[in-house]
């Protein structure tokens, strides 16, 4: 389904054309027609299958062929993290480029000129207002945000921002919103909270569901039975023998995080990472040098396992079993975006059997388990309805990865 199909302004369509956006894709095709006409929206759909485009451009086409308060904020997207933010104000620049619609970013961790910047676009008004909740509640609790003519309210990862503890700012944010609004809520899961959610703020809404919990089957996933000493060898090897160009890997924690960039470094792979302790504007920095390319490994927290919006990660490692299915879903999508081809390993050591067992029982079938290298030393046996969190192996000692050896990295 071509985009020229839907009706769109010229000035939207031209900026349509200059992103490089051809085919709509299912979620944009059963989403903007109900956008357009007027409706609230209630929409899952997997990562990576286009929802944020699904709902800024029929916001971008209703604002600039409808008349409205240019004194006044008129839509209003609220996303669960600064990197979200960041990336569909971006977005949102390039499809409104010839449309003249005016819009910023909202989000904490900036400096004073940022303040200075959202209080004036705040107070005097912007066609839409991309934010994260915390950020905006201390705008509006200063009393200078114009909210008396906002029409449009958008509330993306809503499942995200229930689970990071943000529903009571929610709730203050929309309680200073007009009544009559159209809203949309996009959410990758819908438990019961956001079932609640929905029934205090939706009215009459069209609901779309697409591809929940399920990952694209063309990524290639594989599961390695490990102890935890031997992660960052079995990193180490993946990286060396294969020729991946972009490589994503995710950690449980900060510290976990630290490690692995300082081994990958010392054996001469270029890598960097993002976690909570960076400042914003570095993790800004990092972000553009991996998706320029110029960076080929990442290392990151679950900071980046949804809405991160880079279509060419070729590989995707959990070097820590992700909490639960929903998590391992977001993590391994961030492979295998648009038309490309991925691939997914995941690391699991004899306490996090039990955990991923649980994983394969959500996606329905097993994940294959990949062969260790045998240089590694001996390995666990996969049998997660025996496997307790004190059988971790002691008497393992794993082979050192130094830079003894003259082989070349390929990441």
């Amino acid at each position: 389904m071509k985009f020229s199909t839907f009706g769109f302004d010229d000035r939207l369509m031209e900026g349509i054309d200059a992103s490089g956006y051809e085919e709509a894709t299912p979620v944009q095709q059963q989403v903007i027609p109900h956008i357009l006409a007027g409706k609230d929206i209630i929409a899952s759909a997997q990562t990576g299958t286009g929802k944020t485009a699904a709902f800024l451009l029929p916001l971008i086409n209703r604002i600039i062929t409808t008349p409205h308060d240019s004194s006044t904020i008129n839509a209003l997207v609220i996303v669960p993290t600064r990197e979200l933010a960041i990336q569909i104000a971006q977005h949102l620049e390039g499809l409104s480029y010839f449309a003249g619609v005016s819009s910023i970013a909202v989000y904490g961790g900036g400096d004073g000129g940022a303040f200075v910047q959202e209080k004036k676009a705040l107070s005097m008004g912007a066609d839409i207002v991309v934010c994260t909740p915390g950020k905006m509640m201390a705008h509006i609790k200063m009393g200078y945000v114009k909210l008396g003519g906002l029409k449009y309210l958008v509330l993306d990862e809503a499942d995200r921002m229930l689970d990071m503890g943000f529903y009571d700012d929610i709730m203050f944010i929309i309680n200073h919103l007009p009544a009559k609004r159209q809203n949309l809520l996009f959410s990758a899961t819908m438990p019961p909270k956001i079932r609640e959610l929905a029934r205090k703020i939706l009215h009459h809404p069209e609901e779309i569901n697409i591809s929940i919990s399920k990952p694209p089957e063309k990524i290639i996933q594989q599961a390695f039975v490990v102890y935890e000493p031997q992660k960052i060898p079995l990193v180490l090897k993946q990286l060396r023998e294969h020729s991946f160009k972009t490589v994503l890997i995710f950690c449980s924690s900060k510290q976990s995080v630290k490690q692995l960039t300082r081994e990958l470094r010392r054996n001469k792979i270029k890598a960097d990472e993002i976690h909570s302790d960076l400042e914003q504007d570095k993790r800004e920095e990092v972000l553009m040098e991996y998706k320029s390319g110029r960076l080929p490994v990442l290392v990151a927290t679950d900071i980046l396992s949804r809405g991160i919006d880079i279509d060419n990660i070729e590989l995707v490692i959990n070097f820590d079993v992700p909490h639960d299915g929903e998590d391992y879903v977001h993590r391994i999508g961030r492979t295998a975006r648009a038309e490309a081809d991925g691939t997914a390993f995941t690391f699991v050591t004899p306490k996090e059997q039990r955990k991923f067992a649980g994983i394969e029982k959500l996606l329905g079938k097993p994940v294959p388990k990949g062969n260790v290298p045998p240089e590694l030393g001996e390995v666990p046996e996969y049998n997660p309805v025996a496997s307790r969190p004190n059988n971790q192996k002691r008497n393992f000692k794993p082979r050192r990865f130094g830079n003894r050896n003259n082989s070349k990295p390929s990441a």
